[in-house]
């Protein structure tokens, strides 16, 4: 896949980058929010859990460098704050749904 990445990207290569183009909006149509929402949740949990073993290296004195415990903590920081503003805006989408009359 990333072969075909790096030939779309050559400038002579349109048919190669309108087939990429295709494959992808064909895979999102396929998956439910429901799905992308779960590996979502999957993907930030994952991150969690390397920054806690990271932290749990560095505690226990680990040869570990600071800088990748931290960029292993901001990275987690960061995917659940975006996981929380999604599911708030998800909310008050159906909030804002129940509130229309028929």
């Amino acid at each position: 896949m990333k072969i075909n990445q790096a030939l779309a990207s050559v400038p002579g290569n349109v048919g190669l980058e309108q087939t990429s183009a295709a494959e992808k909006s064909a895979r999102n149509a396929t998956t439910s929010f429901g799905e992308t929402l779960s590996r979502a949740i999957g993907d930030v949990n994952s991150l969690q859990q390397e920054a806690g073993k990271a932290v749990n290296q560095m505690v226990v004195g680990q040869d570990v460098d600071l800088h990748d415990v931290m960029i292993a903590v901001e990275k987690a920081k960061t995917s659940f704050d975006l996981l929380m503003e999604v599911r708030n805006k998800t909310i008050d989408a159906y909030r804002e749904l129940m509130r229309i009359q028929i």
